[in-house]
């Protein structure tokens, strides 16, 4: 993979395989401590510590249509390439936390991608999930600005008007390409 934006998608699927029924992604550039963070937390069937280790191996895998398991291991090493690193925290029936944080300005870092589209993917992909986005940014000087999206509201507001709904794309695309763009964040309070 080479956005990080297709790290977090790929993340997020497993989460979705763990039977979660809320996920929250967050995205948080902090340029005074030339930092990116990138975390997916889920609240689904999470891992034992034996598994929790082996999930590092790229050569170990919980699926049964392939025999590697490369996502955590390569978002992992992309992390340590760009000076950062991975951490996961789980527990069996209790859920999952991954994340992997980068040196922002590092050489090596791989692009941020296009976390609008990925976000509108999951969203409109797994209605069923309750979702949370964060992009949240501290610029140079110090200030912080957010975007934050929980599906909660727009679910109620649309009732049974289906997400795919051609409007409803629009509407969301737009919002989402807005509030990942850094001009248009709002401050946080």
């Amino acid at each position: 993979m080479r956005e990080i934006a297709l790290h977090l998608l790929d993340i997020v699927e497993n989460s979705v395989a763990a039977h979660s029924r809320n996920i929250c992604i967050e995205v948080h550039e902090n340029h005074p401590s030339d930092l990116l963070l990138a975390k997916v937390t889920d609240d689904g069937d999470g891992m034992d510590e034996k598994t929790a280790h082996q999930i590092l191996d790229p050569f170990y895998t919980t699926r049964t249509t392939r025999k590697v398991g490369l996502g955590i291991p390569l978002l992992k090493l992309a992390a340590e390439m760009a000076g950062g690193g991975l951490s996961l925290i789980t527990e069996a029936g209790r859920g999952t936390r991954v994340e992997a944080s980068f040196r922002f300005t590092h050489i090596d870092r791989m692009p941020l991608g296009d976390l609008a589209v990925t976000f509108l993917t999951l969203l409109v992909s797994h209605p069923h999930i309750h979702w949370t986005f964060i992009y949240q940014v501290q610029s140079e000087d110090g200030q912080w600005s957010k975007f934050k999206f929980d599906d909660v509201e727009t679910k109620a507001v649309l009732g049974d008007v289906p997400l795919t709904e051609p409007q409803v794309l629009r509407h969301l695309r737009t919002m989402f390409e807005e509030g990942v763009s850094a001009p248009s964040l709002q401050p946080v309070n």
